[in-house]
């Protein structure tokens, strides 16, 4: 499964160490995390999830200026345009904090039916609140396996 992470990349100490538990229990869960790849939240996830032997995917807006915890970095050129790619890669969610960009985000990702978990991020319809990274990334898991119910991606033609 994949699972997205979004958030500001000016987050406070708080949003930080929330992103990183997110990360860590993400690899735990054997997602596959996806961001922007950048700084920020996007830098302390993919810590958290590095610090776990996690798989993590950044799609950086550039050609360069990756964190160093991204293990697959996907450098797309397209500016805040590779948000739409982020989200639709992603089989559920996660937003911690965030700005203007995260709500583009939150979004294109209500827009293509994906569901969404906010930890301390925007209060709108279609976002559901949770209380601790711990809930967001347990409803996500949840979420991500509803999308896919067999668990993995279909095979390829062929193949069994």
């Amino acid at each position: 499964m994949q699972i997205a992470v979004i958030g500001t990349g000016t987050p406070s100490p708080a949003e930080s160490a929330a992103a990183e538990t997110v990360g860590a229990l993400l690899a735990d869960g054997g997602a596959v995390l996806l961001c922007g790849g950048l700084g920020g939240v996007m830098e302390a996830v993919c810590r958290g999830a590095k610090a776990h032997g996690g798989t993590t995917v950044g799609i950086i807006p550039g050609t360069e200026g990756e964190n160093p915890y991204v293990g697959v970095v996907v450098r797309s050129n397209m500016g805040e345009v590779r948000n739409a790619l982020i989200v639709a890669s992603a089989d559920a969610v996660v937003a911690v904090g965030g700005g203007y960009g995260t709500l583009s985000e939150i979004a294109l990702a209500l827009k293509m039916k994906k569901e969404v978990f906010g930890v301390g991020t925007w209060t709108i319809d279609g976002v559901v609140p949770c209380a601790a990274p711990e809930d967001a990334v347990l409803r996500a898991v949840s979420a991500a396996r509803r999308s896919r119910p067999s668990g993995n991606r279909p095979s390829p033609e062929g193949s069994s």
